[in-house]
């Protein structure tokens, strides 16, 4: 019986344990180890005690980048394309869409599958799901030669409307599976009208899981027969699947890290009564930003790198600012930051590697981060590493090693900033209304100037922060999407057959639960409907309550609140039915801390560069109770995090332990 939980995400920088025993949580960090993290994946769970004696009792949820970062550095399959013969190009013809309207010399992203791996097979399904030519399995044979030829690892089988009527890719795939292929088919992934984005994401699928799958593989061989048996991974839709199904379908996982802090910071919305939050969640490699109004939010409109990756998946804005990201002058003689990250290898100069100065660096020459506190204490921090390395960078920019520092932290804050302004103003949210829930390694550190640049009126940084994501996934539920394309117009619309279209997928969702072993008291389903006005392009999910007509009303009404404008006098017609499968675990209780008896006392006193240096009061974060406050400037250590609280700020230890800040009350 599982007792325990243990939460791992694999980061650019560091790998998160939270584990959860006895109703105690306990927190831990280890560097990454890539190219292979599963080593260091084992080594925390070695320091966490957990590999000794075969423990049996302890569930293993895990996050990771590896999908992520396989796309962004073209590391993956060796891929070929089987596909309908004679559009062996849609993948490079894609959309009219333009990132740079104007821009002639715009670089467009190499496609996954080089033009001499796509290969046309005679066949043909209709736009009705008909049979216009039939599969001529007499050229498979020699389709599986040349793919040996080329020594291919992956293949992506995609077939013009097969989402309608899958029989060929069927056929397709089943003979190259038999030939010891890995088969990626479209109806399994994506059975969704829209060939380009149904291509793209197949294809990605086929790109990134056989890495995924050989690391997944590798991790279970560590972690022994027994234990390997409670592995979970975290999916980009917000929830739990097992090993096995990542294994097959790892496009799943392309955003698997930052939806565990997503789900973290819903899940402390919840405990604290605040539901309209900004999750900010720096790390070492990057920044990931989403907006929870009530819920979180969630997308199939995602492009990371140029790939457009149409799955259910938190919507979340990722820039590259993180801890890591190098700082360096471009040729006009003008300071940048990022996207390009140190890493955990070599790492920022302040570790001890290094040679470009980072964010961290920054901090570290400003005293934001001190020398002798960081990672609790286990890492020491080279002070005068950094401040060569800023001054060197300064001289290049014609700055003094201060105005370098400052200028770095700005530079970060005005990119993230942006981030967060695409996924809230630019979508008719009002930033004053939110609370800002900062976490990662670095997010404590730039939260209040991350807010004061938004507007945000209140930061809230939780018990962990820098194990924040890891947290998330220990609370996560398994969850399942389906969907079935069906273009029908408004007045096709009736209770009757928008049951006919839901029961198949409601049906399959409660079966694949129960394998997983939920019973029905478990099971939570959620229906949604894609709509759009007849003649436009693209479409907006609707929660479906039931089968009456309320739809209707509820679209135009989020028409109205994204684009600022609807019609209600037009006619709409549905896209596409959808259900969300959601198996319900049991998660870990919050406790309340422990109430202040007094004030808070600090455990030295150091210089701290805020526009001037000031005195400022360091505390460890274990030594704070509910009810403490705080008067900036100060800084707050503990293992996985330093908290910056600048001087025109003031914090409050709430009733969870949580540190609520807000700009200083004027008296």
């Amino acid at each position: 019986m599982i007792i325990s939980i243990i939460g791992i995400d694999v980061g650019g920088t560091f790998t998160d344990f939270v584990l959860w025993r006895d109703g105690q949580r306990t927190i831990h960090k280890v560097l990454s180890t890539h190219p292979e993290p599963e080593i260091g994946v084992i080594e925390g769970l070695e320091e966490l005690g957990l590999m000794r004696g075969n423990i049996l009792d302890v569930d293993i949820v895990h996050g990771s980048t590896i999908a992520t970062n396989a796309l962004l550095e073209r590391k993956g399959a060796r891929v070929a394309l089987i596909t309908t013969q004679g559009f062996e190009d849609i993948i490079d013809i894609g959309r009219q869409n333009r990132p740079e309207l104007y821009s002639f010399w715009m670089d467009t992203p190499t496609p996954l599958v080089k033009k001499d791996c796509r290969l046309g097979v005679a066949e043909r399904i209709g736009s009705r799901g008909e049979t216009v030519r039939l599969l001529d399995i007499s050229q498979l044979d020699t389709l599986v030669q040349k793919l040996k030829e080329k020594n291919i690892d992956a293949v992506a089988v995609c077939f013009l409307f097969s989402f309608l009527n899958p029989a060929h890719e069927q056929v397709v795939e089943k003979r190259l599976a038999d030939s010891g292929f890995f088969v990626s088919a479209s109806y399994k992934i994506l059975p969704e009208y829209r060939e380009y984005e149904r291509f793209s994401t197949t294809i990605i699928n086929a790109f990134v899981t056989p890495l995924v799958a050989g690391y997944l593989d590798r991790l279970s061989t560590g972690l022994g027969p027994d234990l390997s048996g409670n592995l979970r991974i975290m999916q980009s839709n917000g929830g739990l699947a097992s090993a096995a199904s990542i294994a097959k379908q790892a496009v799943q996982t392309i955003l698997s890290g930052p939806a565990g802090g997503a789900v973290a910071a819903n899940e402390l919305g919840k405990l604290t009564g605040t539901r309209r939050l900004i999750s900010f969640d720096m790390g070492g490699t990057s920044t990931d930003v989403g907006l929870i109004d009530g819920n979180i939010q969630f997308t199939t409109e995602f492009n990371l790198d140029g790939s457009p990756i149409k799955i259910p998946m938190v919507d979340i804005n990722t820039v590259g600012a993180g801890g890591g990201s190098i700082a360096w002058v471009d040729a006009g003689g003008v300071l940048q930051v990022g996207p390009e990250s140190a890493g955990s290898d070599p790492g920022p100069v302040a570790y001890g590697k290094g040679d470009k100065p980072t964010i961290t660096d920054a901090n570290v020459v400003l005293r934001r981060l001190h020398p002798g506190h960081f990672l609790g204490g286990r890492q020491r921090l080279d002070t005068e590493q950094a401040r060569r390395a800023i001054s060197k960078l300064a001289d290049e920019c014609s700055l003094d090693m201060l105005s370098a520092a400052d200028g770095i932290i700005r530079i970060a804050v005005s990119n993230m900033q942006k981030a967060i302004r695409r996924i809230s103003v630019e979508r008719g949210y009002d930033l004053r209304d939110f609370t800002l829930v900062a976490f990662g390694g670095a997010g404590p550190m730039h939260a209040c100037e991350m807010a004061e640049a938004t507007l945000i009126p209140k930061v809230l940084i939780p018990q962990n922060p820098g194990v924040f994501s890891a947290l998330g996934m220990t609370v996560s539920d398994v969850i399942k999407d389906y969907s079935k394309s069906t273009l029908m117009r408004q007045d096709a619309l009736a209770a009757k057959v928008l049951e006919e279209i839901f029961t198949p997928l409601i049906d399959t969702a409660r079966a694949d639960l129960a394998l997983e072993g939920f019973d029905s008291d478990s099971i939570e389903l959620e229906t949604y409907l894609d709509i759009r006005y007849v003649g436009q392009s693209f479409e907006l999910t609707i929660p479906l309550e039931d089968f009456s007509d309320g739809f209707i009303t509820a679209f135009h009404k989020m028409h109205e609140e994204r684009y600022g404008h609807s019609s209600p006098q037009e006619e709409i017609e549905l896209v596409a039915a959808r259900v969300r499968a959601v198996g319900i675990r049991k998660k870990p209780d919050e406790a309340t801390t422990q109430k202040s008896s007094g004030q808070a006392t600090p455990i030295l006193t150091t210089k701290v560069y805020f526009n001037g240096w000031h005195e400022t009061p360091c505390y460890n974060r274990e030594n704070l109770f509910s009810g403490h406050k705080i008067t900036g400037p100060a800084l707050i250590f503990q293992l996985d995090a330093t908290t910056v609280i600048p001087p025109n700020w003031e914090a409050m230890v709430d009733a969870f332990g949580n540190l609520i800040l807000q700009v200083k009350v004027k008296r």
